[in-house]
């Protein structure tokens, strides 16, 4: 099973450039995850033969949101985090509002593992979302993880908007304490790794330099300026089955490029 993840930021915009029709024609995913779409369903023309399609779009217009569209038939789709999640989490609705209105979290159930489709709030430019990133969001997805691994194997993929170590940003030093490289947002991602889940890229590939996005300013992507802020996270038995973890860089049409994660 080949599953691929991509932040496309705005499916209407990367369809009318025609890159995601492209790419789905070139790589043929067996479970294509987006982030990002910016859209409700019907809102773009979206028509992928063989594809069934899940949507968890915001209330907002034309912000945040996700989508799986998959060749394999769920047992079942998850919205969001369950109730019994969000209640443990303190301040949730009182200080930082209900994030389940944001589009954020799609879970497609198979037979013999869990996908969630994730697209994690960036801390912002200010760190003005910094403790909701840091005390909301990351404790309920790791809570989340962790109810749905007691079950069966789990698989987290999307954009999470952190870089965890030095090595996944092109300039670790100038951006210490910045938005995508806070002490809390690293420790974030420390959290899930220990935890019982796996960053399958950096597993098979511990020494390799690459991104999965780049500014839009600054020729950063011509010049390879780049940040590794897209993930696929597996539980740890499923290490055994895993084929490939790959960035597509070469692939066009969004500010992110795809990454894979392959499964026998």
């Amino acid at each position: 099973m080949k599953i691929y993840s991509w932040n496309v930021n705005g499916l209407r915009a990367v369809l009318r450039k025609g890159a995601l029709q492209d790419f789905v024609e070139k790589y043929a995913p067996d479970v294509l995850c987006l982030q990002e779409t910016k859209a409700q369903q019907g809102q773009a023309e979206v028509d992928f033969a063989d594809y069934e399609e899940l949507w968890n779009s915001a209330e907002r217009a034309g912000y945040s949101g996700t989508a799986i569209f998959t060749k394999v038939k769920p047992v079942a789709v998850h919205y969001d985090f369950p109730a019994e999640i969000v209640a443990q989490i303190d301040g949730w609705a009182d200080q930082f509002g209900d994030a389940r209105k944001e589009g954020r979290c799609l879970t497609a159930e198979f037979a013999d593992f869990y996908l969630v489709n994730v697209y994690v709030p960036n801390e912002k430019d200010d760190l003005g979302r910094l403790k909701y990133r840091e005390l909301v969001w990351d404790k309920a997805l790791l809570a989340y993880m962790k109810q749905l691994d007691a079950t069966k194997p789990v698989l987290v993929c999307g954009d999470f908007n952190v870089a965890h170590e030095e090595i996944d940003l092109a300039r670790p030093k100038q951006n210490q304490g910045h938005a995508g490289f806070t002490a809390e947002g690293r420790q974030g991602m420390t959290n899930y790794l220990q935890n019982g889940f796996i960053d399958t890229f950096r597993v098979l590939h511990p020494n390799d330099v690459r991104y999965s996005w780049w500014s839009y300013r600054g020729a950063a992507r011509a010049n390879n300026v780049g940040w590794r802020i897209d993930y696929f996270l597996a539980s740890e038995r499923l290490c055994g089955r895993i084929v490939r973890a790959e960035i597509c860089d070469e692939v066009m049409g969004s500010d992110h490029c795809p990454i894979l994660l392959e499964l026998t």
